[in-house]
């Protein structure tokens, strides 16, 4: 490097004369730099639980899917890798510093879990929401901050759908259904705003009444519970009694059926049997008033403890009855 001035015109300026050796690995290193530059950049991964997003000068123009991919190089177009696949979560009225066997949570947002119920009772509702991206392109580009659009969304619907409800329906019997109606009209206000998110699930944590009426509220709940218990115990009985007791009536309503058709069956057989004999009696009725006779005979006297057979000529019975003895 040389320097030159002209002190006449007050010029000044440096004269700078490589070698011709560096000069020769200067101009090989150029085009060396701008070939691995550009080949570095001309490929991209996208791995199996995202999606590769591709803008052109800041403009989207594709959605690829996991592999390896071509594209053009430099800050021509550039990729955003979102993981569409993985299951994320919010909290909402807790928070939860380290996650383990022992749980340590930090310092609840009042804000968030204080909630006025249907029946105008305050509780104190924690859950949770888990979710997707389910539009690569919508989660990028429509909003600035998805999560939290999810955030206001998920308060402002489960507020609206604890507060159709009281707070014992809200602790213990539709806790199931307000998980649904709230995950359900979280996905319609996502999808009207095209946030590019889906609601995998809603579950209530843990709702309690405030500290100062937890007392009052147990009581309640205790007093609810016996209730419930007495019921159960009244059902118990009632379906050890009232079945047996129907299938005793009917068993007897069955017997009276059965006797009844016996009854009738064993009628109309007398009457066609007398009948029968009426028109025997009517043809010859010496020989059926002697068979009627023996018939009736046959079936009374295997019955007597004794029997005597006495003689036309006797003129008294006493002496030979023994009457006297036992």
């Amino acid at each position: 490097m040389e320097k030159i001035s002209n002190w006449e015109t007050g010029e000044y300026r440096m004269n700078f004369n490589l070698p011709k050796q560096w000069a020769f690995w200067l101009k090989l290193a150029v085009p060396i730099v701008l070939v691995l530059a550009v080949g570095s950049t001309s490929f991209y991964m996208v791995n199996t639980d995202e999606e590769g997003v591709v803008q052109r000068f800041g403009k989207y123009v594709r959605t690829t899917k996991p592999g390896l991919h071509l594209k053009l190089p430099l800050v021509i177009e550039r990729v955003s890798t979102p993981q569409v696949e993985r299951i994320m979560k919010e909290e909402f009225g807790f928070r939860t510093i380290r996650a383990g066997v022992q749980t340590q949570y930090g310092q609840r947002p009042q804000e968030e879990y204080l909630m006025l119920c249907g029946d105008l009772s305050v509780g104190e509702v924690e859950w949770i929401v888990q979710y997707k991206i389910d539009n690569s392109r919508d989660y990028l580009f429509n909003m600035r901050n998805p999560e939290k659009v999810l955030r206001d969304v998920s308060e402002s619907v489960m507020r609206s759908v604890v507060g159709d409800s009281s707070v014992d329906e809200v602790l213990t019997s539709r806790r199931a259904e307000i998980n649904i109606e709230a995950q359900t009209k979280m996905q319609q206000l996502l999808d009207t705003y095209t946030v590019g998110l889906k609601v995998v699930a809603v579950k209530l944590q843990d709702v309690n009444p405030p500290e100062k009426v937890k007392p009052a509220f147990n009581e309640v709940n205790a007093a609810q519970q016996d209730k419930e218990k007495l019921v159960n115990q009244a059902l118990e009985e009632y379906n050890k009694i009232i079945p047996k007791a129907r299938g005793q009536a009917l068993q007897m309503v069955k017997q009276a059926e059965g006797y009844a058709i016996d009854r009738t069956n064993t009628a109309i057989g007398d009457a066609s049997r007398f009948l029968q004999i009426w028109t025997e009696y009517s043809l010859s009725k010496d020989v059926t008033r002697r068979r009627l006779y023996i018939e009736a005979l046959g079936k009374m006297l295997p019955n007597l403890e004794k029997k005597y057979i006495i003689d036309d000529n006797v003129k008294g019975l006493l002496p030979l009855m023994n009457v006297g003895e036992k």
